[in-house]
């Protein structure tokens, strides 16, 4: 399968590139405002901070913990761990991972075949 390399689905742009080892975090719904998120987007598309800017605000506001942050609650995060466990080996080799009370980082290399928008997809 080839790599999507750069592409954005009109928002942060995001980096699939194939089987390489990748960094990815992603977040629960209420972890971070839309208005929040649109307002450095605005300030972005204006030229005033960076995408890497952007990306740095949005680490940062993450690891406030805003939110219900049920990663919290083992129950919830058990199933997050297992899912992830679940494809290593399958789809990806899972290098680590972190479970915040709001979002999850990953480290992982996509096995040939499955593109990272698959592999986001079945997590």
């Amino acid at each position: 399968m080839k790599p999507r390399l750069w592409h954005s689905r009109g928002y942060l742009p995001h980096f699939d590139g194939g089987e390489i080892i990748q960094f990815i975090t992603f977040r629960l719904a209420d972890s971070l405002p839309q208005n929040v998120l649109a307002h450095w987007k605005m300030q972005a598309e204006r030229g005033l901070i960076t995408d890497i800017e952007v990306q740095r605000k949005i680490e940062r506001y993450l690891d406030t913990n805003i939110g219900n942050c049920y990663l919290n609650d083992e129950r919830i995060s058990s199933v997050v761990i297992e899912t992830l466990k679940k494809f290593d080996g399958e789809k990806y080799k899972l290098i680590a991972w972190v479970l915040m009370p709001n979002h999850v980082h990953l480290l992982l290399r996509p096995l040939e075949g499955n593109s990272l928008g698959k592999i986001m997809h079945s997590i």
